[in-house]
């Protein structure tokens, strides 16, 4: 007769209402891992999928994820020209806010160079890449957007024909990619009214100037679109993204690349490493904190319970030593109390994550490591808390049992 199977029926609705509480904290605890987990991943999945070997941004800034980044579109054609590189891509990047059915829309925009890159690459669950070189969307399912609706940003209507899954941003944002030249029009969308006042103000200035008093066309010139105006530069890209040819060792176009004065240059493993330590490194130690938390408090609660547990039975443990029991005995009857507990608890924990984690808005991705780590976690804890019971249980004297 196994002394702590008896026990655990004898007060059964107890040890069930502690195990699913232990369970649902444990849960939290675990939660928290896929959390962390999540945000490593979709932090550095753009990097990770789109496959550049290298990424030319902004002079001393770690764009075009941990911070913004503004380079000139002509950089492709320079880079180009460097010995080694295969393909240099425009990259744009931004996020932006609409409403839609009376809720917010947050979509991570990502400008993709058409028609070199047409999203090939992407992952779709339905419809296909890019087509044409505008109006057209992949909007990730997070987005809640259906394919081939049409949806309005700036002034233009764009058209989703394709779905992805599992394109989000650091942020959490689902992404949609565009052409590089709707993402830019997107992103440098300016109302109406602000438009005609800059013309004003252009044709203001000109008529100021001694050589708008000499040239009067000039003036005129600056009334027109801005598009239109020779000395105006064509609107900037986050980044310029390269790829090397084979056999072309990284750190020669590197160091050929970072000798210019206006860019900086980071390798694919350099820009997982700011994403890491720069957006996500506050999140890990947050995270990591609430877990410590969060098990120490299982820990105290555990105990608490095998410690009220031990003092309903200290009659019967008295009889036991009364009897001849050897203390082994009442040993292994609390710990295995304690290791039934926290076993059924981690069982709980895991079957209620794999019900509830896909409905975070944030990835929730468990690995096999952290779920190993845990295991090992609550076996120590569930050994740790038993101790303040068999403390308890060896105060106890046979002569107890009379009283």
């Amino acid at each position: 007769m196994n002394l702590a199977v008896k026990d655990i029926r004898h007060n059964l609705g107890r040890f069930a209402l502690t195990t699913v509480g232990i369970g649902m904290l444990l849960m939290v605890v675990m939660g928290m891992g896929g959390i962390y987990r999540g945000i490593i991943e979709d932090a550095t999945l753009l990097v990770d999928r789109v496959g550049a070997d290298l990424w030319v941004v902004q002079r001393d800034t770690r764009g075009p994820f941990a911070e913004i980044s503004r380079v000139p579109a002509n950089l492709v054609h320079r880079v180009s020209a460097v010995p080694g590189v295969a393909t240099a891509r425009e990259f744009v990047y931004h996020t932006i806010q609409r409403e839609r059915d009376g809720k917010p829309l947050r979509i991570a925009v990502l400008g993709l160079s058409w028609p070199t890159d047409k999203g090939e690459w992407v992952p779709l669950v339905a419809g296909r890449p890019l087509a044409r070189n505008h109006f057209e969307m992949i909007a990730d399912r997070t987005l809640g957007l259906r394919l081939g609706e049409r949806i309005r940003l700036g002034k233009e209507t764009y058209t989703v024909v394709g779905i992805s899954s599992s394109m989000i941003s650091s942020s959490g944002d689902g992404l949609g990619l565009f052409s590089v030249a709707d993402a830019q029009a997107i992103q440098f969308n300016i109302p109406g009214e602000a438009v005609r006042l800059e013309r004003e103000a252009r044709k203001a200035r000109g008529q100021r100037s001694e050589l708008g008093a000499k040239q009067p066309g000039l003036v005129e010139q600056a009334f027109q679109p801005t598009a239109k105006i020779s000395a105006i530069a064509r609107p900037q890209v986050s980044a310029v993204m390269v790829r090397v040819t084979p056999g072309t060792r990284v750190e020669d176009v590197v160091s050929i690349v970072s000798a210019w004065g206006d860019v900086s240059v980071h390798t694919r493993d350099g820009q997982k490493a700011l994403l890491l330590k720069g957006p996500v490194e506050k999140a890990r130690k947050q995270i990591g904190l609430f877990k410590v938390l969060l098990t120490a408090i299982a820990t105290v609660i555990m105990a608490l319970i095998l410690y009220t547990l031990t003092l309903d039975k200290l009659h019967s443990i008295a009889l036991l030593k009364l009897i001849g029991a050897p203390n082994r005995v009442i040993f292994g009857m609390i710990l295995q109390q304690a290791l039934a507990l926290g076993a059924l608890g981690y069982g709980i924990a895991y079957l209620l994550g794999q019900e509830i984690f896909p409905n975070f808005p944030r990835r929730v991705i468990l690995v096999e490591s952290d779920l190993i780590q845990l295991a090992l976690i609550v076996l120590g804890i569930s050994v740790l808390s038993s101790l303040l019971g068999i403390w308890r249980a060896m105060r106890v004297q046979p002569n107890e049992a009379l009283a």
